[in-house]
């Protein structure tokens, strides 16, 4: 809606299909009704519309280009209300955006933008067109508002230490102030692990960062067993922010675990050319950027080489079954979610839309590049795998589904590598149920101790059910 309540500005598909969620556009049209004006044609999915103070423009975000090619890092475009040629923000941006908004005067917008491991707030003057950071430090800012009446700002800041708390920022302020602290007593009750931005050179010598856990009883000079954590997507990148349940990085910790987080190859924040290295070859170098973190925890007398693990989940999980196909490093892995065959992937995932550059065209097109999704299948080379490595997944994922993980489990089961398959019944992509959760961090943790640590193991119950035996997903395998 714009500010006087005249018009809106809106998204919609072209299409009636779900599953088009490309053929997504920019509408305008009278609060009191009549026709409405396209006011974008591409194929891209366009993102967040907001009308200038001035009503003359409308601002929308994409993961696009200046051409509106896809699979970029999020930018902010410009459109007359009118009609006319979008045009790009900021050209050339080394972060992506994740939000924007108008100034209250229209002179400039805001943008809350990706940068790697940590996300910051931006103001851009039109008239320069050049970022002004407002915000810095090692946390993640999420869920940003702003006021239309005063250019004050509210958002959450997580940090490895704090779920969120609220934070504001007026327009003459140098900092955030924080507002709430309701997770206070967090850091009072538990102990958490210390964590911190590290970064290493990639196999061609480009700079990649992550995230270090250390354990919580660690001391210089002593190595300890590793956990290496792959982030979904894979266009998203890990933050320095507090623990999901599914990374349970404080119990990884407090075990005397290690765990080491890498924006790989294709991670968002760190510019176009990072992002888009896997475009036409999945993986290409992400892999080895993986490795090359291991190798410089190593290095550095934190990690013990004989006792480093592979973890992940869906964009992870990808990466889970590449690297167990690429080394026998890692005394034991856990792949959730994750793919192993990129042509019976393709027609079984509910998403395509980014998969089509990544191989450039589609399996059942004419002339497919089917050699190109084959090839960097982790399938393909399952033969190598020596890995213990289980799967987990959801009975209704959708978006990688089941026969994924079977693949998998079979062909490894098939050559006699030590593995199991964990289906969650009801399950979508992303687990809901407790049970399940505290099963995924139950059954994950005994197969590292056994496989990379030889140690014991106890399973944790959950507090209303001390005395009952833990309800588990379906299992198969030995």
């Amino acid at each position: 809606m714009s500010r006087d309540g005249s018009r809106i500005a809106f998204t919609r598909s072209t299409s009636p299909l779900l599953a088009d969620e490309e053929q997504v556009e920019v509408y305008v049209m009278d609060a009191s009704g009549g026709a409405e004006v396209r006011l974008t044609h591409n194929s891209i999915p366009e993102r967040q519309v907001e009308f200038s103070p001035d009503n003359t423009q409308v601002l929308f975000t994409a993961l696009s280009n200046d051409r509106f090619e896809p699979y970029y890092d999020g930018n902010v475009y410009l459109v007359p209300a009118s009609g006319g040629t979008p045009r790009l923000l900021v050209p050339d941006l080394p972060y992506g955006v994740d939000e924007a908004a108008w100034s209250r005067d229209g002179k400039s917008i805001f943008m809350l933008c990706n940068m790697g491991v940590h996300s910051e707030l931006f103001q851009v003057d039109l008239a320069t067109r050049k970022p002004k950071q407002l915000t810095s430090g090692d946390h993640a800012a999420a869920s940003w508002m702003i006021s239309t009446k005063t250019d004050s700002h509210v958002m959450t800041v997580s940090t490895p230490t704090s779920p969120g708390e609220v934070f504001t920022l007026g327009p003459n302020d140098d900092k955030p102030a924080q507002v709430t602290h309701v997770g206070d007593q967090i850091a009072r009750t538990f102990l958490l692990p210390r964590e911190e931005k590290v970064d290493w050179k990639g196999a061609d010598g480009v700079k990649v960062e992550g995230i270090l856990t250390y354990p919580l009883d660690y001391q210089e000079g002593k190595r300890y067993p590793l956990v290496v954590n792959t982030h979904g997507g894979p266009a998203s990148s890990d933050k320095l922010s507090f623990s999901s349940w599914s990374h349970y990085r404080p119990v990884l910790a407090a075990r005397g675990y290690a765990v080491l987080r890498p924006n790989y190859r294709g991670s968002t924040g760190y510019g176009n050319r990072f992002l888009r290295d896997m475009v036409g070859h999945y993986f290409h170098q992400a892999h080895l950027d993986v490795i090359a973190g291991v190798d410089y925890l190593v290095a550095r007398g934190i990690a013990d080489p004989d006792r480093l693990v592979k973890m992940g989940w869906s964009g992870g999980g990808h990466m889970t079954n590449k690297i167990i196909t690429f080394t026998d490093r890692f005394k034991a892995a856990s792949s959730g979610a994750g793919a192993g065959n990129w042509v019976s992937m393709y027609a079984q995932s509910d998403v395509r839309t980014y998969r089509t550059p990544w191989f450039g065209g589609t399996p059942w097109q004419k002339d497919a590049p089917i050699s190109v999704y084959w090839d960097n299948s982790p399938l393909k080379d399952v033969w190598k795998v020596k890995t213990p490595t289980i799967f987990l997944v959801g009975e209704r994922d959708v978006r990688v589904p089941m026969p994924q993980s079977v693949e998998m489990y079979r062909a490894l089961r098939s050559n006699g590598v030590p593995t199991h398959l964990y289906v969650a019944p009801r399950e979508p992509h992303g687990w809901g149920e407790l049970r399940h959760e505290l099963f995924k961090v139950n059954v994950e943790l005994a197969w590292f101790e056994k496989h990379a640590t030889r140690r014991a193991y106890t399973w944790e119950k959950a507090p209303s059910e001390a005395d009952k035996t833990p309800a588990k997903p379906t299992a198969t395998g030995q």
